[in-house]
């Protein structure tokens, strides 16, 4: 296999010495962090594993395949597993190039899928209760007009941010916000009653903190458009204020609206509109309903669920 692979002492894994080799490309050449190097050394040890004694050249397809079965069989997640080929993927590259590896055997192999995470709402008594809160302070009329229009339009966080206050007057008439979102696709939501006030109620103090050529609606300590990350520090202060126990970023606002008006209405079409979602197959992942209250709409409603007399 190359210089790399020198004698080793007895009973010593001959393929360490290349395995500490690639390590050691890593630090010096790729500067990688003490923490990475060992990630990619704990993945490594598995593949050794898992083939033992059986060298690198002669570690096929079929072989690693076999790896991320066994691996997965024993409880290791797709996550995982994905971070594991990605390593070997790394190694066999590296080998490719320097000990003239004849074909990447991690070409091609793929992870177990990671089930999608379903996104976490919050109760409608839990949403009431965060967005109830008082505002003690100037600046928190600012914070509750943005969580105001999170949960009134859906939208996401990016999209907030980017309101300009030169909409503001056409926004409170019309009661709907315009924004473009993903894909630079532009969506017309509707803006509830609470948050009109809220807005109302901000942009009577805006003046004070936003500089006087800022053009945004939400603006920072320093006048300027708000940063992302301020939005989510503020809304994690304000959950904690409102006595909440759950996690509470902008996120679960966006998708604590979906589900609430998916459970309302049904109509899964007008969700994926004010969502904006190009494919409703997104949706229906991100507006799941909870299970117990579709089995009692399908019990009530279904011809044929309901129990004979």
């Amino acid at each position: 296999m190359g210089a790399a692979d020198g004698p080793a002492c007895p009973g010593e894994d001959p393929r360490r010495t290349t395995v500490a080799a690639f390590l050691d490309h890593l630090a010096h050449q790729r500067r990688l962090s003490a923490a990475t190097r060992k990630g990619y050394a704990r993945d490594l040890d598995r593949l050794l594993a898992v083939n033992p004694g059986t060298p690198f050249e002669r570690i096929a397809p079929h072989a690693i395949r076999r790896t991320v079965a066994k691996l997965h069989a024993e409880g290791l997640s797709g996550r995982t597993l994905a971070r594991m080929l990605s390593a070997w993927r790394s190694f066999f590259r590296w080998l490719a190039r320097h000990h003239s590896l004849q074909a990447n055997p991690c070409v091609g192999i793929r992870a177990p899928k990671v089930p999608k995470a379903l996104p976490k709402a919050l109760s409608p008594d839990a949403t009431q209760r965060l967005l109830d809160a008082p505002a003690e302070a100037p600046l928190e009329l600012r914070d509750k007009a943005m969580f105001e229009v999170f949960y009134s339009s859906g939208l996401r966080l990016a999209e907030l941010v980017s309101l300009d206050a030169a909409a503001a007057p056409l926004l409170l008439r019309d009661r709907e916000v315009t924004v473009t979102g993903k894909g630079s696709r532009t969506r017309t939501v509707p803006l509830g009653a609470r948050a009109a006030e809220a807005l109302v109620a901000w942009l009577a103090v805006r003046g004070q903190y936003a500089a006087a050529d800022e053009p945004a609606l939400f603006v920072g300590a320093r006048g300027r458009r708000i940063d992302p990350t301020v939005v989510q520090t503020a809304l994690k202060r304000w959950a904690l204020r409102a006595g909440l126990t759950e996690k509470v970023h902008p996120h679960v606002l966006r998708h604590s609206f979906a589900s609430h008006v998916l459970q309302s209405s049904g109509d899964l079409r007008a969700v994926q509109e004010m969502l904006g979602h190009a494919s409703i197959s997104t949706t229906q992942v991100y507006t799941h309903l909870d299970f117990q209250h579709l089995a009692k709409v399908y019990d009530a409603a279904h011809p044929r669920a309901r129990k004979k007399p």
